[in-house]
C-alpha cells in the first residue's frame, strides 16, 4: 500500500510575498495543491483570508512555530475532526470593537457549527507595537506577554483544545507601508507581530493557536488591490481563524519519529515542499532540506523581500517559474514519473 502523498506549502509571513503575502491570496494555491496530493500541510498565513476561508478535509492548518518543530522531527501532527476553540480578547480593544468580534464569533458558531467556548479578556492591555526590519520584513512586540499567557492558561484549564487571539493593533491609516499594502505592492505591516503572538502561546502550551488583529475600519478606497480586498469586508478578520482552528491538528510532542502511530503524521512522511524561490532560509525549510526523500520545489514568480535562495544555502531544489508548473511537478512526482521525461530535451546518462 502506498503512503499518503504529503506536501508542505510554505509562504513566509510578513515578507511581502507577491502571492500569499496579502489577505488570503495564497488560498487558491493551497486549493490547487490539495487536489494533487493526499495531505497538504500549510500554515495560517496561507489559509487566513479575513471573513473568507477555505476548509478542506486533506489540508492541515499548522501554526508557524509548530510547523518548524514538526519539520525538525520534534513534534508530530495528530489530525482531529474538531476542536473546542477558546477565544482571548485584548483588554485594549474598545467596547464597541470588542462587541463586533463577539458577534462575529456568535455568527461562526451559529452558521458553521464551530465549537467556540466562552471568551476571556486579558487582565492588562497587550500593547502591541509594529516595526519594519532593514530587510523589509514586518515584526512587532507585545508589551504585556504575561497577560496573554495567563489568559491562555485559564482557557486551557477549562478544557479548550485550540486558542484564537484578538489583539488590538495600532491604527496607521496614514502609513505609507499600509497604503502600499492595500495597493498590492508592499509588506503586510501586521503579519510579523501576529506571528509573535501565536508563537508565544504554541511554544509555551503546545496547542494550536492563531491570531486576528482588531482594527478600526479603514476609509473606502476604490483603488484597493484584489489581493488585499478581503480585509475590506467588515470589522473583523476572526472568522477564518476560527474555521482554521476548528480542525487544526493537535501537536504530539512525545513520539518516535521513525515508528509513529498510524494516527500521527511525522516529518519522515513528507514527500514534497513548495516555497518561494528567494525565501529559503526558514527553520522548517532548512530542516526538510536535510531529508533526502523530500523534493523541494521553489517558485520564481513568488518574489519576497528576502534574498535567501537555495543556491546561497547549497540546497538541491527543482526550480519552476510558477505555481502552475509546481502543480505539474507534484503530479509527476506522485505518479512516479521523472518530470524531465516531459521536457523537449533529456540529458544523457553519464558513467560514474
Amino acid at each position: 500500500m502506498k503512503n499518503p502523498y504529503t506536501v508542505v506549502l510554505i509562504i513566509p509571513t510578513g515578507v511581502g510575498a507577491t502571492i500569499g503575502g496579502y489577505a488570503g491570496d495564497g488560498i487558491p494555491v493551497a486549493k490547487a495543491i490539495s487536489q494533487v496530493c493526499d495531505r497538504l500541510i500549510t500554515h495560517p498565513n496561507v489559509l487566513n483570508g479575513a471573513q473568507l476561508y477555505f476548509n478542506s478535509p486533506n489540508t492541515l492548518y499548522v501554526e508557524g512555530y509548530a510547523l518548524d518543530q514538526f519539520a525538525s522531527g520534534n513534534w508530530g501532527l495528530k489530525p482531529v475532526t474538531h476542536n473546542r476553540v477558546g477565544l482571548i480578547l485584548d483588554q485594549g480593544i474598545e467596547p464597541d470593537l470588542r462587541l463586533r468580534h463577539i458577534q462575529a464569533t456568535e455568527a461562526v458558531r451559529a452558521t458553521l457549527g464551530i465549537s467556540v467556548t466562552d471568551y476571556i479578556i486579558t487582565d492588562a492591555p497587550l500593547n502591541v507595537e509594529l516595526h519594519l526590519s532593514e530587510s523589509g520584513a514586518s515584526w512587532g512586540t507585545i508589551g504585556n506577554p504575561d497577560s496573554l499567557l495567563r489568559a491562555s492558561e485559564k482557557l486551557i484549564k477549562q478544557g479548550i483544545e485550540a486558542i484564537a487571539v484578538v489583539a488590538r493593533f495600532p491604527d496607521e491609516m496614514e502609513s505609507e507601508i499600509l497604503q502600499n499594502y492595500r495597493q498590492g505592492s508592499g509588506v503586510d505591516p501586521l503579519a510579523g507581530a501576529e506571528a509573535i503572538i501565536s508563537h508565544l502561546i504554541v511554544r509555551q502550551f503546545k496547542i494550536p493557536c492563531a491570531h486576528a488583529p482588531a482594527l478600526m475600519p479603514l476609509p473606502l478606497d476604490p483603488s484597493i488591490s484584489p489581493r488585499s480586498a478581503a480585509e475590506e469586508l467588515g470589522f473583523t478578520f476572526l472568522p477564518c481563524v476560527l474555521v482554521g482552528l476548528s480542525q487544526a491538528p493537535q501537536y504530539v510532542t512525545n513520539y518516535d519519529n521513525y515508528s509513529p502511530s498510524p494516527n500521527i503524521i511525522c516529518a519522515s512522511q513528507i514527500d514534497a515542499l513548495v516555497i518561494p524561490k528567494n525565501a529559503c532560509g526558514g527553520s522548517a525549510i532548512l530542516s526538510l532540506s536535510e531529508r533526502k526523500n523530500v523534493k523541494i520545489i521553489t517558485v520564481k514568480d513568488n518574489q519576497t523581500q528576502m534574498n535567501v535562495t537555495a543556491t546561497n544555502l547549497g540546497i538541491n531544489v527543482i526550480e519552476v517559474n510558477s505555481y502552475l508548473e509546481a502543480l505539474g511537478i507534484l503530479i509527476t512526482e506522485r505518479s512516479g514519473i521523472n518530470y524531465q521525461a516531459l521536457l523537449p530535451h533529456i540529458s544523457s546518462i553519464q558513467e560514474i
